[in-house]
């Protein structure tokens, strides 16, 4: 029989992101920020291409790129006003330390794009682990400006890729929060 590792077995049983907004200092150091990634990095990767890679953005970067995401959101969504429109202008400073999740497929005789994508998904599961078990909080957002095409080279992508998420880390500043989780009923079968 294989023993059980129940201390990582109670820590996935409770893992919990918590929103960048509630999210205040400390944050990771570099050390802490580069081990993150080589273990985000120890993900399925079938063919051994990583598919994906990870942008460290500094904080002289997340402050250039919080003023043209709030440019570019006054561009694309000209009725935006308000706190809306405030919202736009501290994206990036939401979290002590944001980490661009960069999908890298490439065209592979024998790994389809989408298991490549797959991939990124877990490198992106791996770096919220990663960020808890240093004992910091985290959450993997994508929103609006992960999507746009104009903002994507800004932000670090290069041609033919695109972006997964930013994974926002630091500490929470209000109570961890349970939500609902899927009823196991209706997600779970066996076949026999």
């Amino acid at each position: 029989m294989q023993t059980k590792n129940t201390t990582v077995l109670d820590f996935m049983r409770t893992r919990r992101s918590v929103p960048a907004k509630t999210m205040g200092g400390p944050g990771p150091d570099e050390a802490e920020i580069l081990d993150m990634a080589k273990i985000a990095s120890r993900i399925p990767d079938h063919g051994k291409i990583a598919p994906w890679r990870f942008i460290h953005y500094s904080e002289d970067a997340k402050l250039r790129l919080d003023k043209r995401i709030h440019e570019r959101a006054r561009e694309k969504y000209p009725d935006l006003s308000g706190e809306a429109l405030q919202i736009e202008a501290g994206r990036m400073a939401r979290s002590p330390t944001v980490i661009g999740l960069i999908s890298a497929a490439v065209d592979h005789p024998k790994i389809p794009r989408w298991e490549q994508e797959l991939s990124s998904g877990a490198a992106g599961l791996a770096w919220l682990i990663a960020a808890n078990a240093h004992g910091y909080d985290a959450q993997w957002l994508t929103e609006w400006i992960a999507f746009d095409e104009v903002l994507s080279a800004e932000l670090g992508c290069r041609e033919g890729e695109k972006i997964a998420g930013f994974i926002h880390i630091g500490t929470r500043t209000a109570p961890k929060t349970e939500r609902d989780r899927p009823d196991i009923e209706t997600i779970f079968t066996r076949m026999d």
